[in-house]
């Protein structure tokens, strides 16, 4: 892009955002267990983290240092007078591609004091045409020490730096969004939510949906009955072997019926 550099703008009311090359660690007055799980994300609006991610569990287990968030704003590492990021695509077409050059410094920042396994840290790229997103990628994830997760725009990256890189695309479902930006917080909500100590109630990340390939059941809470509709009978019983095998007959129904491709996969 051409257009010259914006204005620092504020983030969240908290921090300034300036094209400065350092990660910006976004709860930086906050302590941070040893060892603490740690994402760091490359993106061009770093003003948008932590956003959602910086409220109820996942934003008070940030606070509490139980994972930390650092962004690295990729208008720093531009080329020339208006730090440009992106080029016109190889052989015509429409948009704006990514540079490889850019991107590559910012990946290069991001993995210093960071495994070289790519299992214990992978760096992901949010891509329509990337491996689909599940709760089983999450658990995966959540095993690791951290992860970078580059953010994209325009029509995409450079493909050398995905190389280069050993870059896992990842899909956040069948469709195309502005940015990386949004897709990178619902799946840092999903991973993060795993880690010990965040929900804490770990049975709770036990019995959702997808936890055991299958839909969540029907939940109900008080009043027992409103606007003629009552609570199923077995679930006021106390009679726990009951409960649990009409959960489980409830997941499999609604599985069978809407989720046809995980029920298949059983």
């Amino acid at each position: 892009m051409t257009d010259t550099p914006e204005r620092p703008s504020k983030s969240h009311g908290r921090l300034s955002i300036s094209a400065s090359r350092a990660p910006r660690d976004l709860m930086g007055d906050s302590p941070r267990l040893a060892h603490a799980w740690t994402a760091k994300i490359v993106t061009l609006f770093p003003e948008a983290f932590p956003g959602v991610l910086g409220l109820s569990l996942t934003g008070r287990a940030l606070a509490e240092g139980k994972w930390a968030l650092e962004t690295l704003p990729l208008r720093a590492y531009g080329k020339g007078r208006h730090r440009n990021v992106d080029d016109t695509p190889a052989g015509g077409g429409a948009g704006m591609v990514l540079r490889a050059d850019v991107v590559a410094e910012a990946l290069e920042e991001a993995a210093q004091g960071t495994p070289h396994d790519r299992g214990q840290w992978p760096v992901l790229y949010a891509s329509p045409r990337g491996r689909p997103f599940d709760q089983a990628m999450a658990r995966r994830l959540a095993a690791g020490r951290g992860l970078t997760l580059l953010c994209g725009r325009f029509e995409g990256v450079d493909e050398r730096v995905l190389e280069a890189f050993e870059v896992e695309e990842v899909s956040l479902g069948d469709f195309v969004l502005t940015g990386g930006e949004i897709a990178a917080q619902a799946m840092l909500d999903a991973i993060v939510r795993l880690l010990p100590g965040v929900l804490g109630n770990e049975a709770s990340a036990e019995e959702e949906s997808h936890s055991n390939g299958l839909l969540e059941h029907p939940q109900y809470t008080k009043p027992a009955e409103w606007r003629g509709r009552s609570i199923p009978e077995v679930l006021l019983s106390g009679h726990h072997g009951r409960i649990e095998a009409w959960r489980r007959e409830m997941s499999e129904k609604l599985t069978q019926e809407r989720r046809p491709d995980l029920w298949k996969k059983r």
